[in-house]
């Protein structure tokens, strides 16, 4: 008998708890972003840690940690993607999550997200995106058959359109950026009873999988350090949450330091980590050509600041020549073609190598052909 361990939702902001069945996405109370909270009891009983240890390192592994009935999931052969040594310098791994089945890393979020609508007996979702979500939720949606709306702000790449027309989404071409896509598409949502998806928990919970993985494939010993590119924060967020939960279930014995990184031109939840403010402001006009993660009022950039602080990390800015700079390096040196978003850890490692000590995995977030 399979076993869903999701126990309840919970509002990372004011603490209160809601029903798993309950098709929310803020907290009611306070419209702070949720977490999912799971019964660990249940967790330990479903790994069999013998068996677990033996099977290869893929998404749908870690299925005990999702908050979904993985017998009726929806997947593309998600996850399992390399963890490469660094050709020019030591210490150094690259998670490449351009592998992925549409070329990133939100292909991850995407499967637990659609296996969560279907369970729920959703039908028409739609989602605000700079472009790779939108297209991972397209091609899931497709997958599923169910009935998908984008909502698309205005500078994604070409590319991500056509990616996104191909799986049959309809796109809604918002003229202005993240955030006013984003409000549009919760207007819509509310409006006409459609599902959410983006950054919110469900998402959340399947990103997770990317630190399972770098742990798993580590032979259970992290790195000192994991270094990402920060958009709305869901992604570190996500992985320092797998981390501890691996440290809670006795699978690791010791924890990353979690270090993200921003552009110059959309940095806010550096701004908030380096002023020590303890919520994220918005900032007005962000642009940078790393435009996947152009959020200049991050969703989940609370929750990537306890990730940070609690980790013991911290979080830099990067110019965007120091990206292209990366970009061009990791191409040419380490035959890694990553779009620009994807090369912000390598950006961020160059700039801030000297602080750190032991191992480092820098996430390259998603394929370089999504760039053109």
């Amino acid at each position: 008998m399979i076993m869903v361990n999701e126990k309840s939702i919970l509002c990372a902001e004011c603490g209160k708890e809601y029903n798993i069945r309950q098709n929310i996405f803020h907290c009611p109370s306070c419209g702070g972003s949720l977490d999912i909270l799971y019964d660990y009891k249940k967790v330990k009983l479903s790994l069999n840690k013998k068996e677990f240890l033996k099977q290869p390192s893929t998404h749908w592994k870690y299925w005990m940690f999702y908050p979904v009935d993985p017998k009726r999931k929806i997947t593309m052969g998600e996850g399992g993607t390399p963890l490469i040594k660094s050709k020019l310098f030591d210490n150094v791994w690259f998670k490449c999550e351009g592998i992925n089945p549409t070329g990133s890393f939100k292909d991850r979020g995407s499967s637990i997200e659609i296996t969560k609508a279907i369970q729920l007996g959703v039908k028409n979702v739609c989602c605000a995106s700079t472009g790779n979500m939108g297209a991972s939720v397209a091609a899931y949606c497709a997958r599923a058959g169910m009935r998908c709306k984008i909502f698309l702000f205005g500078r994604a790449s070409n590319i991500k359109i056509k990616q996104i027309e191909a799986h049959g989404a309809e796109i809604v071409e918002i003229n202005g950026d993240y955030i006013e896509a984003l409000e549009k598409c919760e207007e819509f949502a509310k409006k006409n009873n459609w599902y959410l998806m983006g950054d919110y928990s469900y998402r959340g919970e399947g990103q997770k999988s990317v630190g399972f993985e770098i742990a798993d494939q580590m032979d259970w010993v992290p790195p000192g350090n994991v270094l990402a590119p920060m958009g709305n924060g869901t992604l570190i967020y996500a992985m320092w949450d797998g981390f501890k939960e691996l440290k809670t279930m006795g699978l690791i014995d010791k924890l990353p330091k979690m270090i993200g990184f921003q552009s110059e031109g959309c940095s806010p939840i550096v701004n908030a980590f380096k002023k020590d403010y303890t919520m994220v402001s918005p900032i007005d006009n962000p642009k940078t050509l790393a435009t996947a993660i152009e959020c200049g009022d991050p969703l989940d950039g609370k929750k990537a600041l306890n990730a940070l602080r609690d980790s013991g990390g911290f979080a830099e800015s990067l110019t965007d020549q120091e990206i292209v700079d990366a970009q061009l390096l990791l191409a040419r040196e380490e035959g890694l073609f990553v779009e620009p978003s994807g090369a912000v850890s390598l950006a961020g490692y160059l700039k801030v190598r000297k602080k750190l000590n032991g191992k480092v995995v820098c996430v390259l977030t998603g394929h370089g052909l999504k760039g053109l």
